[in-house]
């Protein structure tokens, strides 16, 4: 893979950059690095004091990662997955950071590369794992239960059609295994209604829920966001870039948990639980803007959301 191949670009760039409230000689990590899009402009704030650690759990990525910046000797490049944020800095040595970057989303070069499946646009080997180990999407298809597929359906897609596409699924699998993701993507076509093929190609559901569940997405960012905000100094920054509704959901209300204060009941006259708030919103999130929406598309669902810790977290 030439360095020419792994097109990204970088979703909220400057809103970004502009949450994480960059220090010249702090500690950034970019845990979903991708084409280094962001990390290659964070480290342009960095001074030679500064230091940037750059985790990605694709092969793909970490390989461009370090032809873009690795050389750069304030930057680290770590190939794996971020919920094991804490234990990648505890053997670099790094007992805290200034600042963290999560993006969710599937990088440009997953997308425009055919052969990862991760498109139901052109025809592939029905794959989608981001670590490109594991079990693929065709396993999940022409192995599981059908309860098993409609729950992932309904729960990680929130397709509506789970019980038709689920069981056209297991049908089609008794002739012969789902193999592509153009098969998957005409069974789906053929297995909604009519009223549902009209927008967005019915099969988009489908193919999100099956690619969270084939990379285990929801239970790893369950345990990714504890595990970043611990890693984070007092008064630290954690940025997360969300793009469908249940990871933007799961970040929204962990971030709010982190800046919730007392939690006795309100009768109460004074305070006995002693909860005070570990962190504070810095805003509410913010979208892309028209002109960026024109320049990328797929940056139409993407949401910044950050959190800030704050300092005394632990007061006696």
């Amino acid at each position: 893979m030439s360095e020419l191949t792994f097109s990204h670009i970088p979703v909220l760039l400057q809103e970004t950059l502009d949450s994480l409230q960059i220090k010249p000689d702090g500690i950034y990590v970019d845990a979903t690095a991708g084409g280094a899009g962001h990390s290659s402009k964070i480290l342009e704030q960095l001074s030679e004091q500064g230091r940037l650690i750059c985790m990605d759990q694709d092969p793909d990525a970490i390989q461009i990662i370090k032809e873009r910046i690795g050389a750069d000797p304030r930057v680290t490049v770590v190939h794996d997955n971020f919920a094991h944020i804490a234990e990648a800095l505890s053997e670099l040595g790094v007992d805290g950071v200034d600042g963290i970057l999560a993006d969710l989303g599937v990088s440009s070069h997953q997308l425009d590369t055919p052969e990862r499946g991760f498109s139901f646009h052109t025809d592939a080997p029905l794959d989608m794992r981001m670590s490109q180990e594991g079990p693929t999407a065709a396993d999940l298809c022409n192995n599981l239960p059908e309860a098993e597929l409609r729950k992932i359906l309904y729960t990680y897609g929130e397709e509506k059609n789970a019980p038709r596409i689920a069981a056209a699924i297991v049908k089609a699998r008794k002739d012969a295994p789902l193999e592509t993701t153009l098969q998957l993507a005409e069974l789906v076509k053929e297995a909604v209604p009519a009223k549902g093929r009209r927008a967005k190609h019915p099969a988009r559901k489908t193919f999100q829920a099956l690619r969270i569940a084939v990379n285990g997405e929801m239970d790893v960012l369950n345990t990714a966001l504890d595990s970043m905000f611990d890693v984070l100094k007092d008064g630290g920054i954690l940025s997360i870039i969300t793009f469908h509704s249940l990871e933007d959901r799961m970040v929204k209300q962990r971030f709010a948990s982190y800046c919730q204060g007392c939690i006795c009941p309100p009768e109460f006259p004074v305070c006995v639980c002693g909860r005070t708030p570990s962190a504070e919103l810095p805003f509410k999130f913010k979208a892309a803007s028209e002109a960026e929406l024109e320049q990328n598309p797929r940056s139409r669902s993407a949401k910044l959301r950050c959190v800030k810790k704050l300092k005394d977290r632990y007061p006696e």
